[in-house]
């Protein structure tokens, strides 16, 4: 049975649930269940604390896991990505007061405060910048206020959070994070934690992609299913009106207006979009 680690709370949780139940996977009901078996799946949930994740999936106590590309960096841990997610995208930034720093070189002989010390520590020593980093578990933006620290390293989604502290970047970000799939290093790909890989890859297609479905005439037909090409091919169709086509395809989601309005001046009618719930390429 395949073992694998959720986030339990945290902007992780509830994005990685929703996938897994998309994927098929029987997900918890309640808060306070800390482990279900889906005996259909064959496969055991366990609801940890995002941090604590890759640690557990390194050890090998657990199969895989779900976190982010920071938190596996910064454990350290015997893990390795398996897949992208596409979901709590984020970049993580030194930051210092309005105006104090223009980049990261600046920050030698500094005191850096952050929730990520390993990350930060091995991304400094890569940067030859010899500066001190200060271990805080949380309020990260009001170290350099307390005194504390003179920069702060962290996660910016918004930067909201930083600007209401009187923070601001600067530099290029020193990475660039998303929730991914986790595994043990060399851990083989058995016949579970392959169907794993195909239903999340399934249901980020689905997310990606809609079906386009739109009548069109004979004429008009190979300008309409140029726009629309598909993955391999459009399915093409005889309508009962003679000379007339129904064409489907799939399409990228976020193109879905532009290439409805293409399709229309090229002759299509009909146009219709339909979610897709999944998919298997």
């Amino acid at each position: 049975m395949l073992r694998i680690a959720v986030p339990n709370k945290g902007a992780l949780s509830q994005a990685a649930q929703t996938m897994l139940s998309e994927a098929g996977y029987l997900q918890r009901r309640e808060s306070r269940e800390l482990a279900i078996v889906d005996e259909e799946n064959q496969v055991e949930f366990f609801y940890l604390r995002p941090r604590d994740i890759a640690v557990y999936v390194g050890h090998g106590t657990l199969d895989v896991g779900i976190t982010g590309r920071d938190l596996l960096l910064d454990s350290e841990a015997d893990a390795e990505e398996a897949l992208g997610l596409d979901f709590a995208r984020s970049t993580f930034h030194f930051a210092g007061p309005t105006g104090r720093f223009t980049s990261p070189e600046e920050l030698q002989g500094k005191r850096v405060a952050t929730s990520y010390s390993n990350l930060v520590r091995n991304y400094l020593k890569e940067q030859r910048i010899d500066a001190e980093v200060v271990r805080l578990d949380g309020a990260i933006e009001s170290s350099i206020r307390l005194g504390v620290a003179d920069a702060i390293a962290d996660v910016v989604e918004t930067g909201n959070t930083m600007r209401a502290a009187g923070l601001e970047t600067f530099g290029d970000p020193i990475m660039r994070s998303e929730a991914l799939l986790i595994k043990r290093r060399g851990l083989e790909d058995g016949a579970s934690l392959e169907v794993l890989g195909r239903r999340l890859r399934g249901v980020l297609v689905a997310r990606q992609y809609v079906l386009m479905d739109f009548d069109v005439s004979e004429e008009n037909l190979e300008a309409a299913t140029a726009i629309t090409p598909g993955l391999e091919a459009p399915t093409v169709s005889p309508l009962q009106r003679e000379g007339w086509y129904a064409v489907r395809s799939m399409v990228p989601k976020r193109s879905t207006n532009q290439l409805m309005d293409s399709l229309y001046e090229a002759g299509a009618r009909a146009i219709l979009v339909s979610p897709i719930g999944a998919a298997r390429l």
